[in-house]
């Protein structure tokens, strides 16, 4: 159960890290487009992230589970995933559109790795 909870995780953080990429593939260019690879991996990244939460208590008997630390990442990644569907086939890419999504994923980042 350890192998198949840590390989989602692993799934999880190679999401994370592409969305990551595919929005700062777009940083130097005056018109910004939606990789649709982003709505992709935010939808990968929120799959894998319920599994671990689901197999949590399997894998880590002795731990309690931070509900509100996964719900706040859930719904973080729920408006990445609400923006991506919103403005992926749209021909231009707001900047502040861009910026919300690539702040919200640092967000979600830093929820996970300082929130104990």
């Amino acid at each position: 159960m350890k192998a198949f909870y840590y390989s989602i995780f692993g799934i999880h953080i190679l999401c994370v890290v592409a969305i990551l990429g595919m929005l700062l593939s777009q940083i130097k260019k005056s018109e910004k487009k939606l990789n649709p690879g982003v709505v992709h991996a935010t939808l990968t990244a929120l799959i894998a992230g319920g599994v671990m939460v689901g197999l949590f208590t399997k894998v880590h008997p002795n731990e309690v589970l931070n509900h509100t630390k996964f719900g706040v990442k859930g719904l973080v990644i729920l408006v990445i995933l609400a923006l991506g569907y919103t403005n992926v086939k749209k021909p231009v890419l707001k900047n502040s559109v861009w910026a919300t999504m690539l702040g919200l994923t640092l967000l979600n980042v830093v929820i996970a790795s300082a929130w104990k």
